[in-house]
C-alpha cells in the first residue's frame, strides 16, 4: 500500500520542475511535472517526492487530521482540527 502525504507548495518550480513543499512543518522538495497546473499556496499529495495531484485545503486538512489521530510520527504538535468527517460536498 502506497501512502500520499498532503504537502502545501511554498515556493516556485525551479528549471527543474522542482519546488519546496512544507509538509507537517519540514519542507521538501518535490516534482511538480505531474501537476503543471500547480502553484504556490496549493496543497498537493505528494508520494515517493512526486506531487500526484492538487488537492483541495479541506481534503489535506482532513488527510492531516486523520493522521494526527492516529499518532502518526510528526503529527505531535499539529493542533486539533475540528472536521466533520460526514459532510458531503
Amino acid at each position: 500500500m502506497c501512502l500520499g502525504i498532503p504537502a502545501k507548495i511554498i515556493t516556485e518550480p525551479n528549471d527543474n520542475g522542482m519546488a519546496e513543499v512544507e509538509i507537517m512543518g519540514v519542507t521538501r522538495w518535490v516534482s511538480l511535472h505531474m501537476v503543471p497546473q500547480a502553484k504556490v499556496g496549493d496543497h498537493v499529495l505528494v508520494h515517493a517526492g512526486f506531487a500526484l495531484e492538487v488537492i483541495s485545503d479541506e481534503f489535506a486538512a482532513e488527510t492531516l487530521e486523520l493522521f494526527r489521530q492516529m499518532g502518526m510520527p510528526g503529527t505531535e504538535n499539529l493542533e486539533p482540527m475540528e472536521v466533520d468527517f460526514g459532510a458531503t460536498a
